[in-house]
């Protein structure tokens, strides 16, 4: 959808000042602004202009969110407001704002005026962004209008290979809406790779993450949602104006069904594709699809659903026809309940003669070898850019990117460019651009907590890129710096930073048995330092624990010092003296953790290189002693980095007998 920033502009009347304001700093940035000189404080209400009870509930949702952030109370009430005011209003007549644009006119009042729903709920972000950037609540008084240059701004959650907690996935909804990205993918199932589990099929790790009443079992033991709480995360999705597109990925990437039903699995291109030429794949695949599309209240809410369709074996003619029918059946089947399919670009991989229905559908485009963007534009499908060069994160896989590098993609990347294809901007076949979480190395140690540390900084950046588009100014530098600053969403910490000063967060003469701190757990990078008088401790007891980690005094194993999150144990090779007394040190970032003893390193649990083994040759690594471990490698180029990292607990002390003193907590790594 073409913005006419040329109309924009004359409506702003632009005039540089030396004594305006400059513009703000908000993610993402304001496409235009007019500085003027001084300051609002605001009064402390916000008046919504109307009747109309969404913008009044969306007034009250800001509210709330600013005394998150910023401690202060805001009234809200219908009218025109007063002098100090915050001011919501809806103008039908402002189509040039777009349907997700808004404008901010801060003067004596601070006015916003958007054409939609979605562009005053917007403007809602950046007034909070402003607000937790000032002490005293103040705005710089000035005119911003703002629009995003792509429709479809987005990230893409692997949940198949590794499962995120509900509570995750809300969080990260409130996160996505506070950066004005507006659209989440939830990749709903996939599997391990096969050479990681002693090349068998029936062992590999697979997945399906959604409770399915027509194959009862047939969601995953180690993790799943119920319909219910996938609706309600839905639900809160459509609060905040992002859009969940659930995704069931067919025919490959579909181990889980076939575990579930082996006589749908291709014997000839392995259990990890769909049978193509079995009718009862297409009996099973139906059934899946219309428990979550059927109804007057479905399960899959939204207007899209994705299909998958990605990677299949192109190895054989009929193959390739094969995989093209069942693309084009799913999506029609997808449409004939009323919705929108979307898939993943594999149509120059499966190049061939049926026909694939292409109008009103949208591709995922990934990989240039697999889906030319240019002939699937003149083929007529509408473009997400999502090139994996780019876009995809593998943590710790030592391919794609364990981190996306922002910084060339805040300079030189926009959604118009694919792989090596350059669009122009705002192309209308493409929609916009997506980034990618893959968990491919199943049981590689990486937590949600770690993951989370790749996601956030790219949102921050994505969500620049698909908004501003090659409008933005900021140097990255300056960016980079200010980004830090910001929250990461009103009442949301999952990195658990206490502030960008390097500083001590907690202090305790004495950390008592069972006493509960302020603080639930500390991020990357911190140090933990404590007096530590010995007892004799049971297995299993605790020094602290959070609703994501404990850390022990005496592992439930071995009786070492340790940790455990998400069921991965990591001890250190240190037991707790019982007699006598030692100062601890604990250190943390986002590659190892590490103890001290008496000012001495005494062990860094850093990445470890493990290789797939025969099961008789598997050995527990994290239990003993790693030095001790020496694996015999039969494929010794499959191999996986088992990362040992520790978001540090802090929220409830453990029932243990020794005494801890001089207990503090600092928010860096501290000599």
């Amino acid at each position: 959808m073409k913005r006419l920033l040329l109309v924009v502009a004359v409506l702003l009347c632009v005039t540089v000042s030396a004594q305006n304001n400059p513009k703000p700093f908000v993610i993402p940035e304001i496409t235009l602004w007019s500085g003027a000189q001084g300051d609002l404080t605001p009064s402390g209400r916000v008046a919504v202009k109307g009747s109309d009870k969404e913008l009044m509930r969306i007034a009250n949702a800001f509210a709330a969110d600013y005394k998150l952030l910023t401690g202060r109370e805001l009234t809200v009430a219908k009218g025109s407001g007063k002098a100090g005011d915050i001011v919501l209003q809806l103008d039908k007549k402002a189509t040039s704002l777009g349907r997700e644009g808004y404008e901010l006119n801060v003067g004596e009042q601070a006015v916003v005026t958007a054409h939609t729903l979605q562009g005053a709920f917007w403007a809602t972000q950046t007034l909070l962004q402003l607000a937790e950037q000032s002490e005293s609540g103040s705005m710089p008084k000035g005119k911003a209008v703002d629009i995003p240059q792509y429709e479809m701004r987005g990230f893409m959650i692997d949940c198949g290979r590794k499962f995120f907690p509900m509570d995750y996935l809300r969080k990260l909804v409130r996160i996505m809406a506070y950066y004005k990205m507006n659209t989440l993918q939830v990749h709903l199932n996939d599997n391990g790779f096969r050479q990681y589990f002693d090349n068998d099929w029936s062992k590999t790790q697979a997945a399906f993450r959604l409770e399915s009443d027509t194959y009862p079992g047939l969601a995953a033991k180690d993790g799943s949602y119920s319909k219910q709480e996938f609706i309600d995360m839905q639900i809160l999705a459509e609060q905040n104006y992002v859009e969940v597109i659930p995704e069931i990925d067919v025919p490959a990437h579909s181990l889980a069904f076939t575990h579930y039903k082996p006589e749908i699995g291709s014997k000839e291109y392995g259990m990890d594709h769909l049978d193509l030429f079995n009718p009862e794949t297409y009996k099973f695949v139906d059934g899946l699809f219309r428990e979550y599309l059927e109804g007057e209240n479905p399960v899959f809410r939204g207007k899209r659903v994705h299909i998958g369709t990605d990677e299949y074996s192109n190895a054989k003619k009929e193959v390739v026809e094969k995989f093209r029918e069942f693309t084009d059946h799913y999506i029609r089947f997808v449409e004939s309940f009323g919705k929108q399919a979307m898939c993943w670009g594999a149509l120059t991989h499966a190049k061939g003669d049926t026909p694939v229905k292409s109008e009103n559908v949208i591709m995922n485009c990934w990989y240039n070898g697999y889906a030319n963007p240019r002939d699937m534009k003149e083929q007529g499908y509408q473009l997400v850019s999502i090139p994996d060069g780019f876009l995809y994160i593998v943590p710790a896989a030592g391919y794609y990117y364990d981190y996306l590098n922002c910084n060339y993609l805040y300079d030189h990347w926009t959604p118009a460019l694919i792989g090596n294809q350059k669009f122009d901007e705002q192309d209308p076949s493409i929609l916009g651009g997506m980034f990618a979480i893959w968990n491919d190395h199943a049981g590689n140690g990486i937590s949600v907590k770690d993951v989370h540390h790749r996601v956030f900084p790219a949102m921050q950046t994505l969500a620049v890129k698909c908004w501003s588009g090659k409008l933005r100014e900021l140097p990255y530098a300056e960016f980079d710096k200010q980004r830090k600053m910001l929250s990461e969403a009103p009442g949301v910490n999952e990195l658990a930073l206490y502030g960008v000063e390097q500083r001590e967060i907690y202090a305790a003469d004495e950390l008592k048995a069972g006493s509960e701190l302020p603080h639930e757990e500390i991020g990357y990078d911190y140090t933990i330092t404590f007096t530590l008088e010995g007892a004799a401790e049971q297995k299993g007891t605790e020094l602290l624990r959070s609703g994501n980690a404990v850390f022990y005094l005496s592992d439930p194993e071995s009786g070492q010092l340790g940790f455990e999150r998400e069921g991965y144990l990591n001890k250190f090779n240190f037991r707790v003296p019982q007699n006598g007394k030692v100062e601890i040190k604990i250190q943390g970032n986002n590659k190892m953790t590490r103890l001290y003893v008496d000012g001495r390193l005494r062990q860094e649990l850093g990445p470890l290189t493990l290789y797939a083994m025969k099961p008789n040759e598997l050995v527990g690594f994290q239990n003993g002693d790693e030095n001790a471990w020496k694996p015999v490698m039969y494929n010794p180029g499959t191999k996986m980095y088992y990362q040992r990292t520790l978001v540090f607990p802090l929220r409830k002390a453990g029932d243990f007998k020794s005494r801890i003193s001089n207990f503090k907590v600092f928010n860096y790594l501290k000599e």
